[in-house]
């Protein structure tokens, strides 16, 4: 298993450019499945969950070519219904392919999904969704099987606004018979994206980024090119990075307006936030970072998926700042890393208390999760000395390029293997 090693105390200047959405990619190729035309997808990034995502389409039938930056699909080879467990129990979004076979195909069989321990995501509310739309569910050794003559229009109300959920119904009723109305839907800009994209396939739907999306079903779908958003938690997150070690650092490809809670609490800090031309953001670090109170929401409240970054940033603030996290109840794994840099944290059921100004020292830990990494790599950054962060495939889910873009600024970050690869690696060449 590969480690990065970063060492810190380097002040960050420059540019950087963020990626296309991880969590925009991830459902426009699943709703690839809806047509038998070709699909092209724009500024897909390089992570690990496209990668398995794509093989799991890929095993399915589907055709996928990539070029650079540019994803090129075809769902008319399709000629399966399920992916291997293998593939399917390493990230949650392979949930989504759920609703577009059964719109297309009338069935799907699909076992648990993965993705990080961050705590319980219950599907019931897909099932719920796509029940209420005429489908048949038969869980049977791990694996549900889930079969329907023709999806039927409903009026479905989610018990909480679940991004997954409001994405696999939305897919599924676009082919479905009749009106499908989604009552208190997840308003982030990923659904907007989605509804993007399939409206420019031929569906019709409205009312996307508000409570209430309605979709008349269609009796088929085309092809489509279209162009994905940044990525709002990576270029949150290098926000993050500039407000804490850096001396002025410009992000590119920013949508500022899909961040605004964290925007308004890096200002109450005292850090400086500036879009200084559309899509470009210029962060300078406060001369005193006060210490500030945050609890996570869903859209448009402070990303839960930001909470773990801020967090990091608290350590380094004046006073005492409080986090509250209320969308996921095992989302402070990291802390134990960051008190064993120094970070005077304290934990209390959902909230944290951080003392800061801490000192921090580089220390060997652990990544558990995708967001809890980032925040090490933080800590790591501002911290004294060198810190190795284990389990570094975790990062690699969601931040293209890390390394690189980081020196790029600056920074000395570099990935280290374990002697079990090296000598894997060695035996492999004398193969």
């Amino acid at each position: 298993m590969e480690s990065l090693v970063i060492e810190g105390n380097h002040t960050l200047r420059g540019r950087v450019r963020v990626s296309g959405s991880k969590n925009v990619s991830l459902p426009l190729i699943a709703a690839s499945l809806l047509t038998d035309e070709p699909v092209i997808i724009e500024d897909v990034p390089c992570l690990l969950d496209v990668c398995i995502m794509k093989e799991i389409v890929s095993e399915i039938g589907m055709g996928v070519g990539t070029e650079k930056h540019n994803l090129y699909l075809d769902a008319s080879t399709v000629n399966r219904f399920t992916a291997s467990h293998s593939l399917i129990n390493q990230i949650r979004a392979s949930i989504l392919l759920l609703g577009p076979l059964l719109a297309r195909f009338g069935r799907a069989k699909i076992s648990a999904p993965g993705g990080c321990s961050i705590g319980s995501r219950p599907l019931d509310l897909h099932w719920k969704g796509l029940a209420a739309m005429g489908v048949k569910f038969t869980q049977r050794n791990g694996w549900v099987e889930a079969r329907s003559n023709r999806l039927i229009g409903n009026h479905i109300y989610l018990d909480c606004p679940s991004v997954g959920a409001t994405e696999n119904i939305m897919m599924a009723a676009t082919l479905a018979k009749g009106e499908t109305i989604i009552e208190n839907a997840a308003l982030e800009p990923e659904v907007v994206e989605l509804s993007g994209f399939l409206t420019a396939m031929g569906a019709s739907i409205s009312g996307a980024g508000t409570s209430i999306i309605r979709i008349k079903g269609v009796s088929s779908l085309k092809g489509a090119r279209y162009r994905v958003i940044p990525d709002r938690i990576e270029a949150g997150t290098y926000m993050i990075v500039a407000a804490m070690v850096g001396g002025g650092v410009i992000i590119e490809n920013v949508v500022l307006d899909h961040l605004k809670p964290l925007t308004a609490k890096l200002e109450e800090a005292g850090v400086q936030v500036v879009e200084s031309k559309p899509g470009e953001v210029t962060v300078t670090p406060a001369s005193f970072l006060q210490a500030v109170d945050i609890e996570t929401m869903p859209y448009p409240g402070f990303p839960t998926d930001l909470q773990p970054p801020f967090s990091s940033l608290m350590t380094q603030a004046h006073g005492l700042g409080t986090i509250r996290e209320t969308v996921f109840e095992n989302r402070f794994r990291h802390v134990e890393g960051l008190t064993r840099m120094g970070a005077d944290i304290r934990l209390n059921g959902q909230s944290l208390s951080i003392t800061g100004n801490s000192n921090l020292w580089g220390n060997r830990v652990q990544a558990t999760d995708l967001r809890g990494g980032a925040a090490l790599v933080l800590a790591a950054l501002a911290a004294e000395g060198k810190t190795e962060i284990l389990e570094a495939h975790h990062l690699d889910r969601g931040y293209e390029d890390l390394e690189l873009k980081i020196n790029n600024l600056g920074g000395n970050v570099y990935r280290k293997r374990s002697r079990q690869e090296d000598y894997a690696q060695a035996s492999a060449s004398y193969a």
